[in-house]
Order: structure tokens, then C-alpha cells, then sequence
């Protein structure tokens, strides 16, 4: 059974705030692997206060509400989201930059912006940190909660501060009181992240951008990024990598229905066009299933299910 198209009882939540509302909207285009069902109401807040009122509301009336940051490492079932889904615009907040007297500056974020202004921002400051950032899709928001980072680095090495709504209100977190680990960020229950403050340095800018374009290189080199994915589909296993356990199975090139793991590395699923989450799923579950059976090791998913599956 699919997310009504008309949801009586979630439509009302925005009436009269500073928000806009599409009731049954797809949510396949705002993921980056381009699949998933409709949302029983997407709702975008052009102001704070509207966001921390949609949030009271929704806790009044007993519904659940989902943040869709960039759709990236985001799995939507073809059933939809229940409830509420919030997507933050990329200018609900303005940025700010302040340099700072010690060298280096702070750079505050909303959590729609993409992740790609951070670096752009520290390119054109002259300063450095970030860099293991350079290419990884997604919001600000998303990094934030999903700790982003490659093998060079983590969000938490230059995350300073966080301002998380909730229903009672907003207000900023010291990164010190965050509990932060490979690829998660423990968040106050029913908190959004809103906006985000980074610590940036004075250093070596030529290396700075070098390490960047060279991280940007290999990516395309070994990464899929042309085609409709959602990331790293697990995390990597301690002393070993997700990608070549999956290889050494003979599942890279498998596919069910329109999703294969990808050739170019296996820890990745992409959409060959017109795949459904179940197909994605079904590759995860597969891939687990023989990596487990093979050597021992239970593959962990990083890419988050969220709504109904079939």
C-alpha cells in the first residue's frame, strides 16, 4: 500500500507559517540514486520559525518527521515516508565567514547548503583542513550527521560548534559535547541539524588544493560518479575494505533489475535506470549475505534506509 496522495491530516501542520508543502511528491528526484516513492507530505520552511513551528506541530499530532538532506547515501523505499519530510533550503540561512585574529577563521553554514561551499569558501580564504571534503555530495546538514569524510579526514577534525532545532526551539551545540564516530554523529533525539560552524586554518595553500584536485582525481578514476548512485554503499570493516570483500565474492557487475554493483568498485550500487529500492536492497542483502557466508565478516550498512519497503 502506497503513501496516500492527499493527506488530510498532515496538510493542515503548515497552514499559515512561511513554509511550502507538496503533498504525495516523488521523492526518487531529490535522492542521488534516483529511486524511492513519494513523500505523504514534503515540506520546505522558508524560515526558522517556521521550521521549529512544523516541528511542535508535528509532535502534537503524533507524526513522524524525516530530514532529507542531499539524498545522498539515502535509500527511499518505494513505499514512501509517513509523516513529515523536511527538506532544507540552501538559503534558509545566510553564510558567515569571520577571520580570525590567531589565523584561519570560522565558517557558518545552514545545513541546506551543499558541501561543496565549504571548500570553495576555504579555496577563496586562503586557508585549509577541509580538504578531504572536495567531492563528496550532500548538504552540510547530512555531513554533519552522517560525520562525513574519506580516508583522509572527517567532518569532527574541523567541525567547531552545531545548531540543532527541536520542538522546543534552537540553539547551538559545542562540538565537545557531540559524540562522534566513523560515519555517525549521535544527535539529541529528534534534533535537525540547522546550521553548522567550521574551524578553518592558515596553511599551505598550494598543497592545500593539490591534495584536493588529487583526491578529486582518483575519484573519478575509481568511483562511478557519472551514473545515479548513493555512495559507499557499507562501511569499511577494520584492517580491510568493504569494496574488495564484496569483489573477491564475485558479485562486482551483479545486478537485480535495473541496480548493479557497480564495475568500476564494488562498494557501490548504481541505477542503470528505472531501479527500484527493492532492487537496491536486494544487491545489499546479497552482497551481506556472501561476504558473511565467505569469510566471516557482516557488512554494515553506511547508505540509511528510510520510508516503506515492499
Amino acid at each position: 500500500m502506497t503513501v496516500p496522495s492527499t493527506p488530510p491530516a498532515s496538510i493542515g501542520l503548515v497552514t499559515g507559517l512561511a513554509a511550502d508543502a507538496s503533498p504525495g511528491e516523488s521523492l526518487a528526484p531529490w535522492t542521488s540514486l534516483r529511486v524511492g516513492g513519494p513523500a505523504e507530505l514534503l515540506v520546505r520552511p522558508r524560515t526558522v520559525e517556521a521550521l521549529v513551528s512544523v516541528l511542535s506541530r508535528a509532535r502534537a499530532e503524533g507524526l513522524p518527521v524525516h530530514v532529507l538532506g542531499g539524498g545522498a547515501n539515502t535509500l527511499v523505499g518505494d513505499l514512501g515516508i509517513r509523516g513529515i519530510t523536511l527538506k532544507l533550503p540552501p538559503d534558509l540561512f545566510a553564510e558567515e565567514v569571520q577571520p580570525l585574529a590567531s589565523g584561519g577563521g570560522m565558517v557558518t553554514l545552514g545545513a541546506g547548503a551543499a558541501i561543496v561551499r565549504l571548500t570553495n569558501v576555504m579555496r577563496a580564504r586562503g586557508w585549509v583542513g577541509a580538504e578531504f571534503l572536495a567531492g563528496i555530495p550532500g548538504t552540510i546538514g547530512g555531513a554533519v550527521a552522517m560525520n562525513a569524510g574519506t580516508k583522509n579526514g572527517e567532518c569532527e577534525r574541523v567541525l567547531d560548534a552545531v545548531e540543532l532545532a527541536t520542538r522546543e526551539g534552537i540553539g547551538w551545540v559545542p562540538r565537545s559535547a557531540l559524540r562522534l564516530r566513523y560515519r555517525f554523529t549521535e544527535l539529541p533525539p529528534g534534533a535537525i541539524v540547522t546550521r553548522a560552524r567550521f574551524r578553518l586554518l592558515d596553511g599551505d595553500v598550494a598543497a592545500s588544493r593539490e591534495a584536493m584536485e588529487a583526491d578529486l582525481g582518483y575519484r573519478k578514476r575509481t568511483q562511478p560518479l557519472s551514473q545515479p548512485n548513493c555512495g559507499s554503499v557499507f562501511t569499511n570493516p577494520p584492517g580491510d575494505h568493504a569494496g574488495r570483500l564484496i569483489d573477491s565474492v564475485g558479485l562486482k557487475g551483479a545486478r537485480l533489475g535495473s541496480a548493479q554493483i557497480s564495475t568500476l568498485h564494488a562498494n557501490w550500487i548504481v541505477n542503470l535506470g528505472g531501479a527500484r529500492a527493492a532492487d537496491v536492497l536486494g544487491l545489499i542483502e546479497r552482497a551481506q549475505a556472501r561476504v558473511r557466508e565467505a569469510t566471516g565478516v557482516v557488512l554494515v550498512p553506511e547508505v540509511k534506509r528510510v520510508g516503506a519497503f515492499a
